[in-house]
């Protein structure tokens, strides 16, 4: 009776489905387009980054930080101010300059072309030294008022000759000293003179020595030349030589000397001698 009175069952219905997972392959919506991306997504990007290798180019950069900035600002303001002054050097130049390059360009090219010449007129020309040389000297007196004060009467004859063929040259300034053992007991200047190509001359030069103060071993040096009738004497001279081709002038210095043995006063003669000369 029970069982007849309870209320009937309800109609069967299904149970409810679970909710249907979200598809892999469904479009995002516009809010979901700045979330985060989905797993497989994730998964995709972290192999592309873990794949990509810095370059070489990228691998050293640092960051920047503050004092590099700095530096960076600073190297650049620097590199900004050499080429503003490097703009600012490029001025305009002052005819002084251009004038004084001009006299200068001038003089150089003058030089070399004098010096082409000379070099030329050298040799043409090929200019050769005049010779002193002597073929005659007489020894007229040596004595000695006092111990170390000697008194000397010598004549030289000094020969000159100008080898050249094409040059004439002038004695312009011509001095001869007179020397026993490196000492100096006389001097005498010669008057300037010249000489043709080719010519020959011969300057007579006398020697005045008067109480000339000698050391004593060489004064008695001399004495004994004097008694074993040997007297040995030097001449040297200093010459200022100017040498004509036509227009062209040069002038040079010449030196000589001559060695000498001489017999003993009062017919002091010349026995031997042995003569130089050089520029």
């Amino acid at each position: 009776m029970s069982h007849l009175l309870s209320p009937p069952p309800p109609p069967w219905s299904p149970p409810p489905e679970p909710p249907e997972p979200p598809s892999v392959y469904c479009t995002p919506s516009p809010q979901s387009k700045t979330a985060t991306p989905s797993p497989i997504a994730r998964f995709f990007l972290s192999r592309q980054q873990s794949s990509v290798k810095p370059s070489p180019l990228t691998k050293h950069v640092k960051p920047l930080t503050p004092e590099s900035y700095s530096s960076f600002s600073h190297e650049h303001d620097t590199a900004k101010t050499s080429v503003r002054l490097l703009l600012r050097s490029h001025r305009r130049t002052n005819p002084a300059v251009w004038c004084s390059a001009i006299i200068c360009l001038v003089f150089c090219l003058l030089l070399i072309f004098f010096g082409i010449a000379t070099l030329i007129v050298f040799l043409v020309v090929k200019p050769k030294t005049p010779v002193l040389d002597t073929s005659h000297a007489t020894l007229n007196v040596v004595y000695f008022d006092s111990p170390g004060h000697f008194n000397g009467d010598f004549t030289f004859v000094a020969n000159f000759s100008n080898p050249n063929k094409k040059l004439d040259v002038k004695f312009e300034h011509a001095v001869m000293d007179l020397f026993f053992e490196n000492d100096l007991i006389a001097t005498q200047s010669i008057r300037p003179f010249s000489q043709r190509r080719k010519e020959t001359g011969a300057v007579v030069v006398r020697f005045i020595s008067s109480l000339v103060s000698l050391p004593p071993n060489q004064a008695m040096e001399l004495q004994k030349q004097v008694l074993s009738n040997k007297v040995l004497y030097s001449v040297r001279g200093t010459f200022k030589v100017r040498a004509s081709f036509g227009g062209v002038h040069f002038s040079y210095w010449l030196h000589g000397w001559c060695e000498l043995q001489m017999t003993s006063p009062p017919a002091g003669s010349l026995m031997a001698r042995t003569c130089k000369t050089k520029r």
